[in-house]
């Protein structure tokens, strides 16, 4: 509720009329909340209103929207796949926590991309020996790339059942186990882990199957857009994940996890980190301001043991932030034994059934992806 203002507040804030808040609501710029207290009112979250004041002083011409849109700004493309609205994850229509509480890997990729039914593929055959973890997955696309039609003039169901059977590859390898099954149970087998484990992961993997136009799926759209095949397309979402702050945040976050729990006082651990300026691992999301759901929902889930609860607590009070969905990750890795590879492999997996989402519905909008740049070098003499 702190972050919560009136509708007065908030017209007075970005110098409006009530009916020009109204229309903001309508045009989906603002989230409206039903105020507790009387339900005939509604209450405008802070940090929407101020960002949009923001926008507002810095103008609204050309370049500068474009400019702030690559830096958790306006969006810039429509999707029907997934967004994230009043704190809360959706996938076309549903909210995610509650799909996670049964759904698997394969029904998320049917529902995120559009089809009735997930098809049952054979996967791509990777020669015996060949390496695991993200080099084997890029190992076993680039292997794909040989044989694989463009995306350009495919139907939707085509390309599913191409997708149905990369993905069946991609957990093989990034499982570390034989490509037969719901990935979570594969998971399961391949890491001795119990059903409840098991369950842990496929909540995970669900939840983790799409989060709107991130960095790994907006490479994914670029290479879908012109028309190449789905193995390139998907090798590009893993190249970007691999990357230190996006998907490399998971062992970052394990790692510092793992410290603190090794230190004598965690809240001093965490406030000398702080102190040092170091980057914090595992906390924070800025579409979240209230708390990562995705974390919320997988840490309600977990026996967490008393330490690992006391380092959250010490982590969350330190720098006056809630986990994200890196840091839960981090107390799944402890809670059930996995490495850092394996806490990696769950999000790897878990996303690419978004990215293959996101390759379809690119590719039947038949654009291609083409910003400009704002030249800033020196210009001819001439």
């Amino acid at each position: 509720m702190s972050d919560l203002i009136t509708a007065e507040e908030a017209c007075d804030r970005l110098g409006i009329r009530p009916q020009t808040l109204y229309a903001y609501v309508s045009r989906g710029l603002l989230d409206a909340v039903a105020d507790p207290a009387d339900s005939r009112r509604s209450l405008y979250r802070r940090t929407d209103v101020d960002g949009m004041a923001a926008r507002k002083v810095a103008g609204r011409s050309r370049p500068a929207v474009a400019a702030r849109a690559i830096d958790w700004g306006d969006p810039v493309l429509e999707t029907s796949i997934s967004t994230v609205r009043r704190g809360r994850l959706i996938y076309r229509g549903e909210d995610a926590a509650d799909w996670s509480e049964n759904a698997t890997l394969e029904e998320t990729a049917a529902l995120l991309s559009g089809v009735e039914d997930w098809p049952d593929e054979e996967p791509p055959r990777m020669p015996t020996g060949e390496s695991s973890g993200i080099a084997g997955a890029v190992g076993l696309l680039a292997r794909a790339l040989a044989g694989a039609p463009p995306m350009f003039g495919r139907s939707r169901q085509a390309i599913a059942a191409e997708g149905a059977a990369l993905l069946k590859g991609l957990a093989g390898v990034l499982l570390g186990g034989h490509a037969g099954g719901p990935a979570h149970e594969m998971a399961a087998a391949s890491w001795d882990l119990s059903p409840a484990g098991g369950d842990l992961v496929r909540r995970a993997m669900v939840l983790l199957a799409d989060h709107e136009l991130n960095a790994s799926t907006f490479a994914v759209r670029i290479v879908a857009s012109t028309g190449a095949t789905l193995p390139a397309a998907l090798a590009a979402g893993l190249a970007a994940l691999s990357g230190p702050i996006h998907g490399g945040a998971t062992p970052r976050a394990i790692a510092m996890f793992e410290a603190a729990m090794e230190a004598e006082d965690a809240a001093a651990f965490f406030a000398a980190r702080l102190a040092r300026g170091e980057r914090l691992e595992g906390l924070s999301h800025p579409l979240y301001p209230e708390g990562d759901m995705r974390a919320q929902a997988l840490i309600g889930r977990m026996d967490l043991d008393d330490r690992l609860r006391d380092v959250i607590d010490a982590a969350e009070t330190v720098w006056a932030m809630r986990l994200n969905v890196d840091g839960a990750l981090a107390a799944l890795a402890h809670t059930l034994r996995l490495s850092p590879e394996q806490a990696f492999a769950i999000f790897a997996l878990g996303r690419s059934a978004g990215w293959i989402a996101h390759a379809i519905e690119q590719v039947e909008t038949g654009v291609l992806i083409r910003p400009r740049a704002r030249y800033r070098g020196p210009l001819s003499a001439e």
